[in-house]
C-alpha cells in the first residue's frame, strides 16, 4: 500500500519540478498554455505540498504496516513457546 504512495508521491514531485521550470520559458515558446508565471508557481507549490502528504502517508503507513507484522511475529513466537513448554503433571 505504501508503495503506492511512494510513486504517486514521486510523481507528483516530478510534475511540480516540471511547473516549476515552466515559470522561466518565455510565454512565446508555450502556445495555448498559461503565460502568467504566477499561475506555474501557485501549481507547483499545490503539486509539491501534495507530493510532500503523499510521502507523508507512505512513511506512516509503511511504519504501521512494520509494527504490525513485528505485533503478529510475537505473537506466534509467544504461542510456540507456551505449545512446546512441557506441562507439568496433576498429581492429586
Amino acid at each position: 500500500m505504501s508503495r503506492n504512495f511512494y510513486i504517486l508521491a514521486a510523481a507528483l514531485g516530478f510534475f511540480a519540478l516540471v511547473a516549476a521550470g515552466m515559470t522561466f520559458v518565455p510565454s512565446s515558446f508555450q502556445p495555448g498554455l498559461p503565460a502568467n508565471g504566477s499561475l506555474w508557481r501557485i501549481v507547483a507549490l499545490l503539486m509539491m505540498l501534495a507530493a510532500l502528504a503523499c510521502a507523508l502517508i507512505a512513511v506512516m503507513s509503511n511504519l504501521f504496516e512494520q509494527v504490525d507484522r513485528r505485533t503478529e511475529q510475537q505473537r506466534q513466537d509467544a504461542r510456540r513457546k507456551r505449545r512446546d513448554t512441557p506441562r507439568p503433571l496433576d498429581e492429586d
